[in-house]
């Protein structure tokens, strides 16, 4: 406890600690992770290679060598978290070395706790790291080849809970494909050999900055990150108050719902300085403004039944959602580099990057709650200008059938047309539409909306080609974007100022000027146009953020899915497969490619 303490002060010492509101972040200074991996490959290999010369028939050696050959027939359950995979990787950095033992210098030793210490300041569980066991002294033992067998397993813990916290801290704790259906963002070591990787990384003669050097280096992960740090203080402090069931609070109420609102606000940074206690004045309106705008609610200033929810909702809870969202920072870190258009669906909002810097950001739509948008990554490829909307499959049967059984006219009246497997058009007059009523899904045809003022789809759609039929279009409803809560599609994201993201991916001031663009539009024919910027879409989803302020913001959890993560969190530690390296068994020595950990 007294080395995450030192950690969470050098986090909140490096810069003002987090604002939950008003108070701000200035982030802090970068500390260890200056550290770089290829600063230390040297000194890394030569460990590796070259250990420091042991007496033939040293005892530790030959205890590890035994343990090692134990830990290969699957006979040690403390190690590798039950994977054969891992048990292969460190019983293969053992033998590589010789069995020379890794962890008998002290301040290695004390640099590791200080990393395990400070993993919870990733949001991470110490325990999963052997904390307890590590932190307790050896004990005396009636010989001296009792004790060595100790020292052998104490290695072996140390560096089992390295690398369990080095997989953590690169890839994240939990598997996001057994959590997110569709997910398909990579998990790889980019052709690394993993026992290479791991000696060059374990080496590194300061295990807490080397360990460090694997977290993200995102800026919204080092904010979250800080901003656990501060809830976590708020907790230990006792938390912040409830307020208590009632009628509405609004300017002009009086009472001690009104006194509670007040120290509400005041313990989480919303309101700067007290007033009168049971007055409900315009400076408590403004506080209850700022709430409601960092918990993604309508900002009236009033505290109804939405608010006093999320007034309520305590700080242990806060502080599991921003752990969730530093674990999803750590699933899709790597791949938050260079160009990419990043669609928040949580926070409504999409980002257009070039070069590493934002270029464009706009509102959205996304799907309702029961026809949720999914998390997926896929290039753009290109863009429809004027396109047709042809019907998917579930709001046809849902939505259009039933409109046109009930409404024979409906087709005409919408500009659309009926098309057969081959796509010629079919006599929407010949077609038994009653028949259908019962089974939908039955229906052979498909249906096709001509571009057009009511195409739902706009002027403008962006196309990434993907297994979920979900892209990126322009809307006729542009008033939806106005809401607070923006979940109203199909599955499908609206984008506002689609024009202005169309000239950015096209990058071709001279053809596809904004002027241009609009004159395409205006003619009515539909076009496909290639993009030059194919950059990789990200769908993405975040319900915790800081912004460029440094106040933390929340979102609601529109469609449930922080509960998985935070229950992965908890749960006991497991290695999931890693892409492009085989399930029970680290890659073949003879064939490894030195490399540093990216």
């Amino acid at each position: 406890m007294r080395a995450l303490r030192l950690v969470e002060s050098t986090l909140s010492a490096g810069g003002v600690p987090i604002r939950c509101a008003a108070s701000g972040l200035r982030g802090f200074r970068r500390r260890v992770r200056a550290l770089a991996w290829r600063t230390t490959v040297a000194l890394a290999l030569l460990a590796l290679v070259a250990p420091a010369p042991v007496a033939a028939g040293d005892p530790l050696i030959e205890a590890l060598r035994a343990r090692v050959e134990s830990l290969r027939a699957g006979a040690d359950p403390q190690i590798g978290a039950g994977s054969a995979a891992a048990r292969a990787l460190i019983a293969s950095l053992y033998e590589r070395r010789g069995f020379s033992p890794l962890w008998t210098d002290p301040t290695r030793m004390a640099s590791l706790a200080t990393a395990i210490a400070a993993s919870a300041t990733h949001g991470l569980d110490p325990n999963d790291y052997h904390a307890a066991r590590l932190s307790a002294p050896v004990a005396p033992h009636a010989n001296e080849s009792e004790r060595v067998r100790a020292v052998a397993q104490r290695d072996l813990l140390a560096t089992d809970a390295f690398v369990r916290l080095a997989y953590h801290l690169y890839f994240g704790k939990a598997d996001p494909r057994t959590i997110s259906s569709g997910w398909n963002f990579s998990r790889t070591l980019d052709g690394v050999d993993p026992v290479t990787a791991l000696g060059e990384l374990i080496a590194a003669p300061d295990a807490a900055a080397a360990l460090e050097g694997l977290a993200p280096r995102l800026p919204a992960y080092r904010d979250l990150r800080n901003a656990l740090v501060q809830l976590r203080a708020i907790e230990r402090g006792g938390g912040w108050p409830q307020v208590a069931p009632g009628p509405k609070l609004e300017v002009g109420s009086t009472g001690p719902r009104v006194a509670q609102l007040r120290a509400r606000l005041l313990a989480g940074g919303d309101l700067a300085e007290d007033g009168a206690a049971e007055v409900f004045d315009a400076a408590l309106e403004a506080a209850v403004r700022r709430f409601q705008s960092r918990h993604g609610l309508e900002a009236d200033g009033m505290v109804g039944r939405a608010t006093l929810a999320a007034l309520n909702v305590g700080v242990a809870e806060r502080i599991a959602q921003v752990r969730a969202n530093l674990e999803r920072l750590r699933w899709v870190a790597r791949e938050l580099a260079g160009d990419y258009l990043l669609v928040d669906i949580a926070g409504f909002r999409a980002q257009l990057w070039l070069s590493g810097a934002p270029v464009w950001s706009a509102r959205v739509v996304v799907g309702r709650p029961y026809r949720r948008t999914p998390e997926f990554r896929a290039r753009m490829k290109y863009l429809v200008i004027n396109p047709e909307w042809a019907v998917p499959p579930t709001i046809l049967r849902e939505d259009v059938l039933p409109k046109v059984i009930a409404d024979p006219a409906y087709l005409e009246r919408h500009n659309m047309r009926v098309l057969d497997a081959s796509g010629r058009v079919v006599d929407a007059a010949t077609i038994d539409w009653a028949s259908y009523r019962a089974n939908p899904r039955a229906f052979p045809y498909q249906i096709v909306q001509a571009p057009g003022g009511d195409n739902p789809l706009g002027a403008i759609k962006f196309m990434f080609p993907n297994e979920h039929s979900v892209y990126l279009h322009d809307t006729p409803s542009r008033e939806l974007f106005e809401r607070t809560t923006r979940a109203f599609s199909s599955g499908c994201i609206r984008v506002e100022r689609p024009l202005e993201l169309a000239r950015l991916l096209l990058d071709d001031p001279v053809r596809w000027s904004e002027e241009k663009l609009r004159e395409a539009i205006a003619s009515g024919r539909t076009q496909t146009v290639p993009v030059r910027h194919t950059v990789p879409v990200m769908l993405l989803y975040f319900t915790a953020t800081v912004d460029a302020d440094g106040t933390l913001h929340f979102r609601p959890d529109l469609y449930g899915r922080d509960r998985a993560i935070i229950a992965a969190l908890a749960a006991p530690f497991r290695f999931a497969p890693v892409d492009g390296v085989q399930r029970g068994r680290a890659a073949d020595p003879g064939r490894a490619k030195p490399a540093g950990v990216q």
